[in-house]
């Protein structure tokens, strides 16, 4: 039944990844485990970092408060596709879907700018190990996560209040299952092309910028790197910086590869599935990468674990 729309704002209906009755209770029981292993997951990262005075340095502080990103980014999108598929219900208000679009792009900006946060500490580590506890003392780390949030708290408006200018119909089928802004976009009755220019400078700003950071510092710890003699210091280094950039390649290549394809073409399957990869797979996958590769991370994840069981 079409929803009756009484207030003279938009109604949103998020179509889902499939419209198949038949598995919708696949669907659900599939994203509801993927949610509760990501929040399981990075809470663990959390409750270790906090809990072990040895894990209390600039890279763990910036990966706990990453983890915390991960769990509010993956909060923004799953909670409602799985409330919608449960009462079987698509709806999502206007306001419902403008604030949506809002802390969704909080929380990927966060992401974003703590990942090159992360990389920054990383380039102090391997170029500067000699003044890296001065350079990267507890007050930097603070100014740094404090310009993160409030680059990204703020740097999501325009694209958020740019879209109430818009007008659109009475009822609108989002072929989604979040309220994912280019997409919204393209269904837009009135003219985008201010909303297109923003999200282009906002996207250029925000994601251009972090990543030639990200760039930068990995092309400095190469040739740092390079430079050290023994096989054995190289890996070390190396081994140091793989898991960031396992994680930043698997952020970046799945989200920039959606938004700028969704610019031009409207949602197709494919680019739907895609979307699945950034928001709820890369924020699970993010503390098992950091885990495997971490041998202080997983001897404080199995003291926790221990911990936990025993209390039972």
């Amino acid at each position: 039944m079409e929803p009756r729309n009484h207030s003279g704002l938009p109604v949103f209906l998020l179509l889902g990844l499939s419209e198949k009755p038949e598995i919708q209770s696949v669907l659900f029981g599939l994203f509801l485990s993927l949610y509760l292993v990501t929040v399981f997951e990075n809470l663990l990262i959390i409750l270790a970092i906090s809990s072990d005075s040895h894990l209390h340095t600039p890279m763990y502080f910036f990966l706990s408060n990453l983890s915390f990103s991960d769990i509010c980014f993956t909060s923004t999108t799953i909670p409602k596709m799985l409330l919608n598929i449960q009462t079987q219900s698509k709806v999502i208000t206007y306001a419902g879907c403008i604030t949506q679009m809002y802390f969704f792009t909080v929380f990927g900006l966060l992401d974003n700018l703590l990942l090159t946060a992360m990389a920054y500490d990383h380039f102090v580590a391997v170029c500067h190990p000699l003044h890296y506890t001065v350079i990267m003392n507890p007050q930097l780390c603070a100014q740094l996560l404090i310009l993160t949030w409030l680059i990204s708290v703020l740097g999501a408006l325009p694209e958020s209040l740019s879209m109430l200018r818009l007008s659109f119909c009475a009822v609108i089928e989002v072929p989604h299952y979040f309220c994912e802004l280019p997409e919204v976009l393209h269904l837009a009755c009135s003219d985008t092309f201010i909303n297109n220019v923003v999200l282009y400078i906002v996207t250029g700003v925000v994601g251009f910028f972090p990543l030639a950071g990200i760039l930068f510092s990995y092309s400095r710890i190469v040739s740092s790197v390079l430079k050290i003699s023994t096989v054995g210091g190289k890996y070390k280094a190396f081994s140091t910086c793989g898991s960031h950039l396992s994680v930043v390649s698997l952020f970046y290549g799945t989200c920039l590869g959606v938004y700028l394809s969704s610019t031009w073409t409207h949602a197709s399957q494919r680019g739907v599935f895609a979307s699945v990869l950034y928001t709820v797979v890369t924020p699970m996958m993010n503390p098992f990468i950091y885990s495997l590769r971490n041998r202080d991370m997983k001897r404080t994840l199995r003291k926790l674990l221990c911990s936990i069981l025993s209390s039972q």
